[in-house]
């Protein structure tokens, strides 16, 4: 393997793994809806569905090539099979992030503790709804930076790998902090009207999107060790 392959593997494993942060919070949250004995298990086919759906698309480059043929024009904007997809998940997580931040901020303090948890089917079929908008967009980054398969393949499965074994860990962390389980739905609500945009012919560019996630994520981090200190100096 050359050092030039080792780069892009590199590079590309890398992007696949900022790509899939947005993945990582809104499974992360969606499977907090189950039992607890069935979380982890949510989560690890969540991961590993959306390893199969970025392999498949990739596999099916010519079907994702014509996804971008103008099917109609939408106030002068063509609107492809990709824009539709694109447009349609962004407003189905826009409307599930929006129904999160309800059910927390008023249903736990009101009639939510008589809701029955999610079944598991049903959290599992969303998941892979949204792994398919989730998917086109990383499978669009893979081809537009490297023409080889297996090098697309490969760094798919690595950042898939880290993922898997970040998961956990980021889970543990946004339920011990219930503010960050806004934050993360507010990212998603975000991510969602990226997408509409998107969909609309309306880019945005992601470097944008990332900086405010990370700056929004260091504050409440900032303000969760304040919050921590005064805890231990008045106790």
């Amino acid at each position: 393997m050359t050092g030039e392959v080792l780069v892009a593997l590199a590079t590309l494993t890398f992007l696949e793994i900022v790509l899939g942060v947005d993945n990582i919070i809104f499974i992360s949250i969606l499977s907090g809806k189950l039992p607890p004995e069935q979380q982890p298990g949510a989560r690890r086919i969540g991961l590993l569905l959306a390893m199969g759906t970025r392999i498949l698309l990739l596999f099916s480059l010519a079907w994702v090539i014509k996804l971008t043929a103008p099917l109609f024009v939408v106030w002068g904007t063509d609107i492809s099979g990709r824009d539709l997809i694109l447009i349609v998940g962004g407003l189905f997580l826009m409307g599930k992030s929006t129904h999160e931040i309800h059910g927390r901020l008023e249903g736990e303090e009101g009639h939510g503790n008589a809701r029955t948890p999610a079944s598991y089917a049903a959290v599992l079929a969303q998941i892979a709804l949204l792994d398919i908008v989730f998917s086109l967009d990383s499978v669009i980054t893979a081809v537009g930076m490297v023409n080889d398969l297996p090098i697309m393949v490969a760094a798919i499965a690595i950042a898939m790998a880290v993922m898997l074994f970040a998961m956990e860990p980021v889970n543990g962390f946004i339920d011990a902090h219930p503010s960050l389980k806004i934050l993360a739905l507010a990212f998603l609500i975000l991510i969602g009207v990226v997408l509409v945009a998107d969909g609309f012919g309306q880019h945005v560019s992601k470097g944008y999107i990332y900086f405010a996630m990370a700056f929004s994520l260091g504050v409440e981090l900032l303000n969760i060790r304040y919050h921590r200190k005064r805890r231990r100096r008045a106790a």
